[in-house]
């Protein structure tokens, strides 16, 4: 069975992005002594906090967007055995965009006259 979430207001819903195992000099850190990765991507997001005159803010990220959160600025949820991570927006730091993702959206690639 699929559970779904929507969050509520400016509350948004990530999931850990693992960087892989972490080595040091040759030597393999065990989990337990692992820093947890403060990157992420965002799985669900809020319709918006709402204004003094009754609108509602739109968030600045959306489902699919990879973003960078401070170390203790979540609560973990376990949803049909998966660990996500649910917190507000102005917690998270960043949105992440890679060079590679971008570059073929600028039309490099058009056919000569």
């Amino acid at each position: 069975m699929t559970t779904n979430i929507k969050p509520l207001h400016d509350r948004v819903i990530l999931k850990r992005i693992d960087e892989g195992e972490q080595v040091r000099g040759g030597i393999i850190i065990p989990d337990s002594a692992k820093e947890k990765p403060q990157e992420g991507e965002v799985i669900a997001v809020g319709a918006g906090k709402y204004k003094e005159d009754g609108s509602r803010q739109a968030l600045d990220v959306q489902p699919g967007d990879r973003v960078l959160f401070g170390k203790y600025s979540s609560s973990e949820i376990v949803v049909d055995g998966e660990t996500l991570l649910i917190m507000r927006e102005d917690e998270i730091l960043g949105i992440i965009t890679r060079a590679g993702a971008v570059a073929g959206s600028r039309g490099g690639n058009k056919a000569r006259k």
